[in-house]
């Protein structure tokens, strides 16, 4: 399925980036108010690992507090790694999008889950991108799909507070940043 391709390759284009942050770049600054590389960076690891036990089947009550706080460690690098890892094989087992994952919000199906994760990879992963200045291009495919699903869940992300106010582009602008305004960042961001 299509939605499992691109899953994977935005997993494996935000851990590319990850393996870019060199060592006096884990306290710059990023897209994100308040969020250096490090948080960044430890946000979605945490929600790679919260994903494994989701997809199983577990509910928030089950997993309890044990991806709260510091994610990354000692070697932030290779925790990201692991963590991929483990999220894309529960995400593409056998099974995995004919379940439903039980989130804070309810019961949801796991190919919804699998879109928001999806574009959570795009959107950090640029993030993570232009904060140590490597390549934002992100995967045509994955952009496309995102912006979809998305297209069908902006009012419900902003009524809830996900997301910053969509950023104004020129006309003509390509989908990459017509999706990073969607989620209300401004494709022209620099440290």
């Amino acid at each position: 399925m299509e939605l499992l391709k691109t899953y994977r390759r935005s997993l494996a284009e935000f851990t590319d980036r990850v393996e870019q942050v060199h060592p006096g770049q884990w306290s710059a600054a990023t897209p994100c108010p308040g969020w250096d590389v490090r948080t960044l960076v430890n946000h979605v690891v945490s929600e790679e690992r919260w994903s494994v036990p989701l997809l199983a089947g577990r509910t928030i009550e089950e997993v309890g507090d044990r991806y709260d706080g510091d994610q990354l460690g000692a070697d932030p690098i290779e925790t990201a790694r692991e963590a991929a890892a483990q999220a894309e094989v529960a995400a593409t087992s056998p099974g995995t999008l004919d379940r439903t994952v039980h989130l804070s919000a309810g019961a949801t199906p796991a190919e919804e889950y699998l879109h928001q994760l999806l574009a959570e990879h795009l959107v950090h992963g640029w993030d993570l991108a232009v904060a140590i200045g490597a390549d934002p291009t992100m995967d045509a495919d994955a952009v496309a799909e995102a912006a979809r699903w998305y297209s069908r869940h902006v009012e419900d992300y902003r009524r809830d507070g996900l997301v910053q106010p969509e950023v104004e582009l020129p006309a003509g602008a390509g989908e990459q940043d017509r999706l990073l305004a969607a989620f209300g960042r401004d494709p022209d961001w620099a440290p």
